[in-house]
């Protein structure tokens, strides 16, 4: 997606006068300090159902806060693009796509086969055991002491870990790896998210080099010597794939758990209610989920279209707001509550359709396996005194530190 300034950004003169709206999403006071869930339930009473939203950073967008019309755009790439669909500077001497989200039918399905087996619910069952064991470490090396700071001990280090070993990446550069996710997703600054991707880049080049020399069993060697049909992928499908994979798998499971048990810190009773229905923890992490989506779907507009009584023009930039479409009150009544015996419907929190994410069932694996471990050995914790849970802009949204206490 070009970057649109707000001096050379203009509303297209087909977007009408009143359905434009400066919502701040993913940045901006009211945005953050909302607090951002909040803010966008909210969205359904301030709103349209569909409004041309206007950004600072990122120029223009018609951007979707109802559910049945989130789950029409993903589930049409003919008419809804993921062309363009990301924020990130590129550089022009290196072409690239982010594979297989900039990827439509019929060639997504390409790329997606090729790591299916590990990503599908049996693939990720067969990591259980090395979650569940990591988990009950990341707890020994803390539980004595009776604090933490959640996200540096537990919440970033089990799905990152995690990540890092299916990747076939070093555990030792976890620190670095994260620090430039965080630099590259929540920085407001382009030169700073500019100079990020270059030092991505130039990292995973030299690690693609290294599979194609010496390969192993991790992801990223298998995408190396990927064949279909006999033919290698080129060297700009090889990069955008592990470097979508890259960016993607360092941020999202830890913010998610981040706002989680922010919350359960907060809900003494309802993290009771948790421990007393273990039968239901897959209801659980489904409704927890709900609440907690943390990211938001691009797409470019393919063609002419009429959405809802909205006319799109071919060339739009449309975004779905994940987290706000899952607090639709037509879907989910009193949408803020936390209802653990809700009806089961589809969230969408891993978006829908042909670019859902890939590893979705990874997530509400580990998810699921950090709640019962963690409240297995620490049923009781809350926040500690003084804090003040702050979120910072980006594309993923998840508080900065949870400082716990039990």
């Amino acid at each position: 997606m070009a970057t649109q300034t707000p001096s050379t950004f203009q509303i297209p003169a087909h977007v009408p006068p009143d359905l434009v709206r400066p919502v701040q999403i993913a940045e901006g006071a009211d945005f953050l300090n909302g607090p951002p869930h909040a803010y966008m339930a909210r969205l359904h009473d301030t709103c349209p159902p569909i409004f041309y939203r206007t950004s600072p950073s990122f120029g223009g967008c018609w951007s979707l806060i109802k559910h049945e019309d989130a789950m029409f755009v993903l589930r049409r790439p003919e008419i809804f693009s993921t062309r363009g669909a990301t924020p990130f500077p590129r550089d022009p001497a290196n072409p690239f796509r982010f594979i297989p989200l900039e990827s439509d039918p019929p060639e997504h399905r390409k790329y997606r086969s090729l790591l299916e087996d590990q990503f599908s619910p049996r693939g990720v069952a067969r990591l259980e055991g090395k979650i569940r064991v990591l988990a009950n470490e990341l707890i020994d090396k803390i539980i004595d002491k009776r604090e933490c700071e959640f996200t540096e001990a537990f919440g970033r280090p089990l799905p990152v870990s995690i990540f890092l070993d299916l990747m076939g990446l070093p555990l030792e550069m976890t620190d670095t790896f994260v620090k430039w996710a965080v630099d590259l997703l929540h920085s407001e600054d382009r030169a700073i998210m500019g100079q990020t991707m270059k030092l991505i880049t130039d990292y995973l080049k030299e690690q693609i080099e290294e599979k194609r020399q010496h390969p192993d069993d991790g992801v990223m060697s298998r995408i190396v010597h990927a064949r279909f049909d006999g033919v290698p992928l080129s060297e700009p499908e090889i990069f955008g794939f592990n470097i979508f994979l890259f960016i993607a798998g360092l941020d999202t499971v830890f913010a998610t758990m981040n706002n989680m048990w922010a919350w359960l810190a907060q809900n003494p009773e309802r993290r009771r209610e948790i421990i007393a229905r273990p039968q239901d923890i897959n209801a659980v992490v489904e409704e927890l989920l709900r609440v907690w989506s943390v990211t938001f779907s691009g797409r470019t507009v393919e063609q002419d279209v009429v959405l809802r009584g909205v006319r799109m023009k071919k060339g739009d930039k449309v975004n779905a707001i994940l987290p706000a479409c899952n607090f639709d009150p037509e879907i989910f009544p009193n949408p803020t509550k936390v209802d653990f015996d809700r009806p089961r419907k589809p969230i969408l929190a891993f978006t829908l359709g042909v670019h859902s994410c890939m590893g979705a069932h990874l997530a509400r694996l580990e998810i699921k396996v950090a709640l019962q471990e963690w409240l297995r050995r620490i049923p009781e914790f809350s926040l500690k005194p003084g804090t003040e849970i702050e979120y910072r802009p980006g594309g993923v949204i998840g508080p900065h530190h949870v400082p716990l206490v039990w």
